[in-house]
């Protein structure tokens, strides 16, 4: 009886992943067929008439400069995401462990800064970068620090809540530093969160537009900037490329989360323990 409850629920749950795979598995396919192909059979299979092999793939990387667009995605992803784990989970920690009004304040601070939408700051934000020189591939590092700040510290200061102190006062005890204290007992124990953490962050800041388009350009494009490249005048887009430099962009992310998804749960289960 409970196994029949449970049918509706199965069909569902397959008829959503058949729902999100589906846009995936049509890029994918799409990518080894001629761009001509792509447009009038969209839903089809390759065949021996429309498949290309790697073509697509070749086109897209020499038209859009592909390698040079993925080495600045994933220095700027590696640096950006290391810098907010460092600098929010310290900031977390001190929040936390250290109660007085300002740090109260400054919590709030970063709560709030989660429900500011991005259309109201991006101009004077595209403005200050360029006005403190943090218009480059290294300034723009600074800037998702900023934006990335306030989920992360909220997360890590969840997760601060459920570690016992007492573990903290006797590394003190036997003259341990703060410092000393945070990297050799706390950081190690917030593994689950800071893995969550850098999760959502790597996920955000590879497949983010907007913000490298109003701050680096085309200067130094990354993936999704590169994609822009293969539009051609009057709206004609290469199609073919076009999918094929989506797979490869796709790849590494897919790749990366569920390499690491099972940690995610596991982070916010941890993290809504206490606080």
């Amino acid at each position: 009886m409970q196994r029949k409850k449970s049918i509706p629920i199965y069909v569902i749950l397959i008829a959503l992943t058949v729902l999100f795979l589906a846009p995936i598995v049509m890029v994918l396919y799409n990518s080894f067929k001629g761009k001509a192909y792509i447009s009038t059979q969209i839903f089809a299979l390759p065949n021996k008439t429309s498949f290309v092999g790697l073509d697509n793939f070749r086109n897209g990387i020499e038209k859009a400069g592909f390698v040079g667009a993925f080495l600045r995605s994933l220095f700027i992803t590696v640096a950006s995401t290391g810098l907010i784990i460092l600098c929010t989970s310290m900031t977390a920690w001190y929040i936390t462990r250290v109660k007085t009004k300002f740090s109260n304040g400054l919590y709030y601070l970063f709560v709030f800064s989660m429900i500011v939408p991005f259309q109201m700051v991006m101009f004077t934000m595209s403005k200050m970068a360029n006005m403190l020189h943090l218009d480059n591939i290294i300034g723009i590092i600074v800037i998702y620090l900023g934006f990335g700040a306030g989920l992360s510290v909220f997360m890590f200061a969840g997760f601060v809540k459920s570690v016992p102190i007492e573990i903290e006062e006797a590394a003190m005890i036997d003259g341990c530093s703060p410092l000393k204290v945070f990297f050799t007992i706390v950081f190690p124990l917030l593994k689950p969160i800071y893995v969550t953490v850098t999760i959502l962050n790597v996920m955000w800041i590879w497949n983010d537009y907007l913000l490298p388009y109003l701050v680096i350009g085309s200067d130094y494009a990354t993936i999704p900037i590169a994609l822009q490249y293969l539009r051609g005048g009057y709206g004609a887009v290469d199609m073919g490329a076009m999918m094929a430099l989506l797979v490869l962009a796709i790849i590494p992310i897919v790749v990366f989360y569920l390499t690491c998804q099972k940690h995610i749960i596991k982070g916010v289960a941890a993290g809504a323990v206490k606080g």
